[in-house]
């Protein structure tokens, strides 16, 4: 399964983000791996369409597509060079495959901000440079090992040194890898540094009630500058209340409906962070129908159906013979499964059919 990594700041809201987060939990006997670590956890992605499918098919049971947060402990200036927990810290970043980096954008003298006040952007530029250096360590490490390679004219080293050379370049320009413009194969080639600005990133700002309201916000200009980087840079964000959605985690639905009501917190900014997340993962869902059970399956989109059939067993991608596929949306208009067949609606798609998001499929094997 793929993991992000929540990373920040200290007293910027990680953990307590994390705790919200993992109420969304997927059963442990849907993933007996969830309880592995209390800093790890298996959170079912938000999907209306399981719902609706469920109920379509009255399924005894319902099993969500997931995804995992790995809760990182925080940094401070000078972890690239073993400061806090430092290399501890990049290790952990390192085992996840992408980050979401928690960015305070509230004022609160009751909570101790590292750096004696709030400025997001500053906080944002301090993660990535100490990011940025430990990647640096990185590849200067490797260009000095890959030489004698290189020498001896080894096709694969000679792809990695002029990888990790034009990466170098933009680190020492204080960007991140990611931002390289990397052939093919040095790109293929850029994954054995396993770099840590090479993972897709994605921005969760944490507010909070009773503070500034996101309009008043939106003036200060310690926004207008954090705006402007995200549209410079085309990164993603989301903007959550972390205190809030963690004291709702326990509420019923209607309580929590109040109570975002009383604080004007109207989105559930976890929901959102789950969905951001699967999708910088570049994962989508297919599902699986039936009285049994409506289950969605996580797969990596541009997936063939003999590829997202793995998900479910390895006979369906080793033994495939083809797949009945029907969109979501379409089988639910039809009424009932027997009625989209004989309005034509499902079809028959073979191995080299690129599965869509939301396609409900049933896998024929030899």
């Amino acid at each position: 399964m793929l993991s992000i990594g929540i990373v920040g700041l200290p007293n910027v809201g990680k953990s307590t983000l994390f705790n919200a987060l993992t109420k969304k939990s997927v059963p442990a006997e849907n993933f007996p791996f969830c309880t592995i670590d209390p800093s790890v956890g298996v959170v079912a992605v938000p999907d209306a369409r399981l719902d609706a499918l469920a109920e379509f098919s009255h399924s005894a049971k319902k099993v969500p597509a997931a995804v995992e947060f790995v809760d990182i402990a925080g940094l401070v200036k000078g972890a690239s060079e073993g400061e806090g927990l430092g290399n501890q810290f990049l290790s952990h970043i390192r085992e996840t495959d992408a980050i979401a980096q928690v960015v305070r954008i509230f004022d609160n003298t009751n909570i101790i901000h590292v750096e004696g006040d709030c400025d997001p952007l500053r906080d944002i530029e301090m993660i990535n440079l100490e990011l940025i250096l430990a990647d640096m360590q990185t590849v200067e490490k490797r260009l000095g090992t890959l030489e004698r390679d290189v020498r001896a004219g080894k096709k694969e080293a000679i792809a990695e040194q002029a990888a990790a050379e034009k990466i170098n370049k933009i680190l020492e320009a204080g960007g991140l890898a990611r931002t390289a413009d990397l052939s093919d194969e040095e790109t293929i080639a850029a994954r054995a540094l396993h770099l840590l600005t090479m993972k897709p990133m994605l921005f969760v700002l944490n507010r909070e009630a009773g503070g500034h309201n996101l309009d008043e916000m939106q003036k200060d200009e310690r926004w207008i500058k954090l705006m402007e980087f995200f549209e410079q840079t085309g990164m993603k964000y989301v903007t959550v209340d972390a205190n809030i959605e963690n004291e709702l985690k326990e509420l019923h639905q209607d309580d929590k409906e109040e109570f975002r009501r009383e604080y004007g917190v109207f989105d559930d900014g976890v929901n959102d962070l789950i969905r951001a997340g699967y999708d910088l993962l570049g994962l989508i869902s297919f599902f699986t129908t039936g009285e049994d059970e409506t289950r969605g399956w996580t797969i990596k989109r541009g997936s063939t159906a003999p590829e997202a059939g793995a998900a479910i067993h390895t006979d369906f991608r080793d033994k495939f013979i083809r797949a009945e596929v029907i969109a979501t949306q379409t089988l639910l208009e039809a009424g009932s499964y027997a009625e989209a067949r004989k309005q034509g609606k499902v079809r028959t798609e073979g191995k080299e059919y690129i599965v869509q998001d939301g396609d409900v499929i049933e896998f024929l094997h030899s």
